[in-house]
């Protein structure tokens, strides 16, 4: 096996792990991110998409041999490798049609190693390829932009408004990581109040909302927010910039909270080189398989109150959301958001390296650390 070959497979193995390890603690209801409940379900649903994503990667490597890593960076691949995914993905069907079926596929490699006495390269390649887009086309990877849906309707007794629980997630192609957007928003358009909100303010039952709805269920206004969320999910905007302009361009919706789940970086010996001190210590870790560390940050900015809008003759203001900036706070302030909350996943061997090494207050200050152990997660260390 080559060095590039073995570093390829200790990085997919580890980020594997990683991401397993993730959603394992993502669908625990007893981590203390389970308080908010369905934003654990929505993050570990894309990292679904992810863990597909690196499967499907790991075996286009069978017969592509290019695949690069933003190593000092994000620790993540390069969006490069997320456009081939999706081509891959339209193309599956025709390429396959140009490759001979599995069994026929088996029969000629064999009679290749009875004829030559050596191993058919060429067959096995094409054999890769055809696993590759037979899986590529099966199930949904993590895109470099995925449409919103509605996940939760109600109603917000205070207002009388309908409100909705929306999500989507991007691909930042700058910063090569991936981030999932949540927004809970009130909806004062008056066709969807009459539809969904009765006479006691409560949510109409007699409407049926199959649940989860692709983009915004506001008819009028779903091809609006899609554009809206396509731009405007790029990890260089501060939380508070993508509020307050969600805020200004629509009228009749009042964002009332806005989280954005960071999902990296990531790191892992050998590999990546975007901490000097964390890539010295994981290179103790005696199990390659055991030498990451995976970061992530869930950022939030709400809304303190509004400052209600005015109809005049001539000229009219919107409702405008008033946003908590955590001004206390210096890094609150720096990255725009009203809290944050920093998180570290690190295997069990390679906490304990970082502690022998004295380095556990150095690299995890500021961070909730979490430990995965014999496939469970252990917070609150």
């Amino acid at each position: 096996m080559s060095a590039e070959t073995d570093a390829a497979e200790r990085y997919f193995s580890s980020i594997a792990a990683a991401l397993g390890g993730l959603e394992v603690f993502m669908r625990d209801d007893r981590s203390p991110l389970y308080r908010h409940g369905i934003v654990a379900r929505i993050v570990a649903e894309y990292l679904t998409r992810l863990e597909k994503s690196f499967s499907c990667w790991r075996n286009r490597l069978g017969f592509q041999e290019t695949f690069r890593i933003s190593r000092a960076e994000s620790g993540y691949p390069v969006f490069q490798n997320l456009l081939e995914l999706e081509n891959d993905r339209r193309q599956a069907d025709q390429r396959l049609a140009n490759i001979p079926a599995p069994d026929e596929l088996r029969a000629e490699m064999a009679d290749f190693i009875l004829r030559r006495k050596e191993f058919p390269k060429a067959l096995q390649k094409s054999m890769a390829e055809r696993l590759y887009l037979e899986d590529v086309k099966s199930e949904e990877t993590f895109g470099p932009f995925s449409l919103s849906e509605t996940v939760k309707v109600s109603v917000n007794p205070k207002s009388g408004l309908p409100y909705y629980l929306v999500h989507w997630a991007a691909f930042d192609g700058a910063a090569n990581l991936p981030v999932v957007y949540m927004v809970t928003v009130e909806d004062s358009t008056e066709a969807m109040v009459r539809q969904l909100v009765i006479k006691d303010g409560k949510l109409n039952e007699k409407v049926d909302i199959p649940l989860p709805v692709e983009g915004l269920l506001n008819p009028e206004l779903a091809h609006k927010f899609d554009d809206f969320t396509e731009k405007n999910s790029a990890y260089s905007l501060a939380p508070m910039t993508i509020a307050v302009n969600l805020d200004r361009d629509f009228e009749t919706l009042h964002p009332k909270q806005l989280r954005r789940v960071v999902l990296g970086p990531f790191y892992t010996a050998g590999i990546t080189e975007n901490n000097s001190t964390v890539s010295e210590v994981l290179a103790k870790v005696r199990k390659p398989e055991n030498a990451w560390l995976l970061t992530w940050t869930i950022q939030e900015v709400y809304s303190k109150g509004e400052k209600p809008g005015r109809k005049g003759l001539f000229s009219s203001e919107k409702t405008t959301q008033e946003f908590f900036i955590n001004t206390d706070d210096l890094e609150a302030t720096r990255q725009g958001v009203s809290s944050y909350e920093n998180h570290a996943l690190v295997p069990h061997e390679a906490y304990q390296a970082l502690y022998a090494a004295g380095e556990v207050q150095k690299v995890f200050s500021g961070y909730k650390v979490h430990i995965l152990s014999n496939g469970q997660v252990i917070s609150d260390v």
